[in-house]
């Protein structure tokens, strides 16, 4: 589905500026979940956490090496959704590379 928004000539946003902002909306609002919001922008989940932070909207953990809860819950529902879809690997490949 696309929507078409008509907007002041004056304003200075672009699609890209208006998008990551309806997104943000969009999280703030609880309508979709970090990687959802993320997803809209087409950025990378990490990438929306540190915009949501810079804003004031999530607060980072005070311990620089502990995966914020959103992050490790956004991973979480990721994996599912792909193993749902069968993209999953044989157990024989999850190790290769780890070394590297």
């Amino acid at each position: 589905m696309q929507v078409i928004i008509n907007l002041p000539d004056n304003l200075s946003l672009t699609e890209a500026d208006l998008r990551q902002e309806v997104a943000v909306a969009l999280f703030q609002q609880k309508i979709l979940l970090i990687e959802q919001a993320a997803q809209v922008i087409e950025i990378e989940v990490d990438d929306f956490y540190q915009i949501l932070v810079d804003r004031g909207i999530l607060t980072a953990p005070s311990d620089p090496d502990d995966d914020p809860d959103e992050l490790i819950l956004a991973s979480l529902r990721l994996s599912l959704q792909q193993a749902q879809a069968g993209k999953v690997l044989p157990i024989s490949q999850l190790w290769d590379g780890i070394d590297d």
